[in-house]
């Protein structure tokens, strides 16, 4: 059935305007003044922007992590996403060491077959280097559509990857158009500060901050980045929280490497204090790299403002503070790393971002849907609103108040980290391809119904804001 939007304002990445957008089938069909069809059904938009669906570059759902799995998987972790205003993840795939890609990849299909409620991308983890994964990753590319791959330089001995293993990735990547992208820190000498901060019976959650301070991620984040422009090839840093880390993707781009950042939500707004919290609630903020000192927060704020950092990604890796994080209870190293961010990013930022003058309405759209669109091969198909793209369309209420809560969310996971967060604007209707997977704030969609997006080889010219639409469709 067609569908038209009216008395909205449309919002993307460059403009703000008013018009009606008329949707037959999954696409965008035509946008216009005073468009009307018989046979379409009308979304009044009065009071709400109309903007592209949010696209979230960095979830794990259903992910295996220190003996237990994350709490959300791709049924429950993409309705709450679709909540908050999302209508496309990108996953990461985890490999074994010894195994083909591709059997990781047919895991992680297994994982999210019938189940997802929104359309999603793979990641795919590289964790050794050896002649069969650096054949194999050009047909993953070309056959598979998954053209981005993350090195981890943390985690000792469970998926840290050698110097070796990232040089030869970053090459492989530049002859075939893939694009890496590293999970930065220091892992070796955080096995030895942790190794140490247990000896003498440190074993509180506040020690997973302070065996990985900020040195090592702003270390590890410039030796990626030499290692990038050495290979000429094009890495992007997830998870940035930091100054030491942001003045080396800073100073990378100053000199032309092509390397891009993302932080998320939770950098932007909580800071080290909450992992002193009594009682082992401090467990809660455990997540990888930590949350770091306030003065942190409107540096991050500022290199998304300048276009240093270009995306927003939640890091959703909800883990249970029952029965999950208390793993941990006597040794934070147990603690399984991550939180539930997927539901309020879109909100986040735009409450944080725009309401307080941070961003603007047009980079609030880059940072959290367009830029993720074309970094990972998915612009124009999403990412905007233009005749011939999905229909993944958020109508956003700007001035709604809410509190965040345990209580109200849909994540599957029993507690909030920003519980009692006050936000302004809601995601008030949501659809994806053309059909409401969120209605009047309601789920109304199908697990399932989401598709598995093959992604498109990275393209130097992908991310600017000035490249034109046309110029890349169908890559």
């Amino acid at each position: 059935m067609k569908k038209i939007i009216k008395n909205g304002t449309i919002v993307t990445a460059t403009d703000i305007y008013s018009a009606d957008v008329l949707i037959d089938g999954e696409k965008i069909q035509a946008i216009g003044q005073n468009l009307s069809d018989i046979y379409a059904e009308v979304i009044d938009a009065s009071g709400c922007y109309v903007m592209p669906g949010g696209i979230d570059p960095h979830t794990h759902m259903d992910m295996p992590f220190g003996g237990t799995v994350t709490a959300d998987n791709f049924e429950t972790g993409t309705i709450a996403a679709a909540h908050g205003g999302t209508t496309t993840i990108i996953d990461f795939c985890l490999t074994e060491k010894g195994k083909s890609l591709k059997s990781a990849l047919e895991k992680w299909h297994a994982k999210s077959a019938g189940k997802a409620a929104i359309d999603y991308g793979f990641h795919l983890q590289i964790a050794e280097a050896n002649e069969e994964v650096f054949k194999e990753m050009p047909q993953i590319i070309e056959e598979e559509g998954v053209t981005s791959f993350k090195i981890f330089m943390a985690y000792k001995d469970v998926l840290q990857a050698d110097d070796e293993t990232l040089f030869q990735t970053l090459i492989t990547a530049r002859e075939h158009g893939g694009l890496v992208m590293v999970h930065a820190e220091n892992g070796d000498v955080i096995n030895y500060l942790t190794i140490e901060a247990l000896k003498e019976g440190n074993t509180e959650p506040i020690y997973h901050a302070l065996t990985r301070p900020p040195e090592l991620e702003g270390e590890a984040t410039g030796r990626a980045a030499r290692l990038t422009a050495l290979a000429d090839s094009q890495l992007y840093v997830v998870h940035v929280t930091c100054k030491e880390a942001v003045e080396q993707i800073a100073e990378a781009r100053s000199r032309g490497y092509r390397v891009f950042g993302e932080t998320c939500p939770q950098y932007l707004v909580l800071d080290q204090t909450y992992l002193e919290k009594p009682e082992f609630e401090g467990a809660k903020y455990v997540w990888s790299p930590p949350l770091r000192d306030r003065s942190n927060q409107e540096i991050l704020w500022n290199a998304l403002k300048s276009g240093e950092l270009q995306t927003v990604g939640s890091d959703h890796c909800s883990f249970n503070f029952r029965g999950q994080k208390e793993l941990g209870k006597n040794d934070f190293s147990k603690i399984p790393n991550g939180g539930p961010f997927v539901e309020d990013r879109f909100s986040v930022l735009f409450s944080e971002g725009v309401k307080k003058g941070r961003i603007s309405l047009n980079e609030f759209v880059n940072i959290i849907s367009t830029q993720a669109a074309k970094l990972f091969g998915l612009f124009p198909r999403k990412g905007t609103i233009a005749p011939g793209s999905d229909a993944d369309i958020v109508l956003f209420d700007p001035e709604v108040e809410r509190t965040i809560s345990v209580e109200t969310h849909h994540m599957n996971v029993d507690y909030s980290a920003l519980e009692g967060f006050k936000v302004i604007g809601e995601p008030i209707t949501v659809l994806s391809r053309g059909d409401f997977v969120i209605k009047d704030r309601q789920f109304v969609g199908n697990p399932g119904k989401g598709k598995f997006l093959k992604c498109g080889k990275f393209n130097h010219d992908s991310h600017k804001e000035t490249g034109k639409a046309e110029d890349l469709i169908n890559r």
